[in-house]
């Protein structure tokens, strides 16, 4: 597995590539953070799980109650660069 940073207006964003699958997998935390111009990671974490918990409450198939899966950390704050 291949991991890497990307940028998105200032904010690092943290994926991983899955050779077998060819499939890229994003930080859905570190890309609403950087939507909503959010500084602090705990407050884009809440924004998420928030936002999560209204969809299932209305019917939406596109989440699922799992609260997180795991992405292998990759060293840096999660502040703007």
């Amino acid at each position: 597995m291949d991991k890497n940073l990307i940028v998105f207006e200032d904010h690092k964003i943290r994926r991983v590539y899955d050779e077998a699958t060819e499939t890229w997998y994003f930080s859905v935390v570190d890309i609403i953070q950087a939507l909503i111009q959010q500084a602090n990671y705990g407050a884009a974490r809440n924004y998420w799980k928030v936002l999560k918990n209204r969809l299932i409450k209305e019917g939406s198939q596109s989440v699922t109650k799992c609260n997180q899966l795991k992405l292998e950390a990759i060293y840096f704050t999660h502040n703007k660069c």
